[in-house]
């Protein structure tokens, strides 16, 4: 049995299996990025929930493992050199995975630096414009009377959608005719911003034909489906 008495996060939310990954996390665009890719995968974990509207992760159990207090994180028994390894950062964790498991990542070196140069625009990119959308239009940012913050992330996602608008002409998938992180990472995000935060008219969603073609695709994937709704409010 692994031993993971090193990570004080372990014993905050206490490991039932712990020779398989443990997950940290909560189904937000950030969080359902790794329980989608876990799924995908068929990696063996278990799910714990850190219910960030109660500051859960804000505690220092939590922040031993992401100093920056953000889900999602994950604690692996069986890392590099079958020793146990923490890790933070959805996009690491992505990388991580898909290197762990060899699949849903380009193996040839030039594909593989395309796909992470993706991975990383949305991180930089379409995190943190989508998210500010929806803290401006559907959250506490609504209530702000200057309209213009909303303006200008509406204005820049409306951009930004237009960038993977051509991306995804002809292609099937973010890297072409294979599914991979990159489309992972996306997925909670734009799925997001025209459901959950119903910025569709905001953004100029009804003009895009690739883009929604792409998210029905990745929403019928029965791992996505399984993936968006975990950690359960039971985990």
């Amino acid at each position: 049995m692994a031993d993971l008495s090193a990570f004080p996060i372990v014993a905050r939310w206490p490991a039932k299996r712990p020779d398989v990954i443990q997950l940290y996390s909560l189904p937000t665009p950030n969080g359902v990025k790794v329980s989608i890719a876990l799924e995908e995968l068929g990696l063996d974990y278990e799910p714990h929930r850190v219910d960030i509207g109660k500051n859960e992760n804000a505690e220092p159990a939590f922040l031993s493992l992401n100093p920056n207090g953000k889900i999602p994180a994950i604690v692996d028994p069986n890392g590099p050199d079958g020793k146990p390894i923490g890790l933070f950062e959805s996009g690491a964790i992505l990388v991580y995975l898909a290197d762990k498991a060899g699949e849903l990542m380009p193996t040839d070196p030039a594909r593989r630096y395309e796909a992470l140069e993706w991975m990383f625009f949305q991180m930089a990119a379409i995190g943190p414009m989508f998210g500010q959308v929806g803290f401006f239009h559907k959250f506490a940012g609504r209530e702000i009377a200057d309209k213009r913050p909303l303006e200008r992330y509406c204005q820049e996602s409306e951009r930004l959608l237009g960038v993977l608008e051509t991306r995804l002409a002809n292609r099937r998938w973010m890297m072409g005719d294979d599914y991979t992180i990159v489309d992972i990472a996306l997925i909670g995000w734009v799925r997001n911003l025209v459901g959950d935060y119903g910025a569709g008219d905001l953004v100029g969603w009804n003009a895009l034909e690739d883009v929604p073609r792409w998210l029905e695709a990745a929403l019928a994937r029965p791992a996505v489906q399984r993936g968006l709704g975990i950690p359960s409010a039971a985990a």
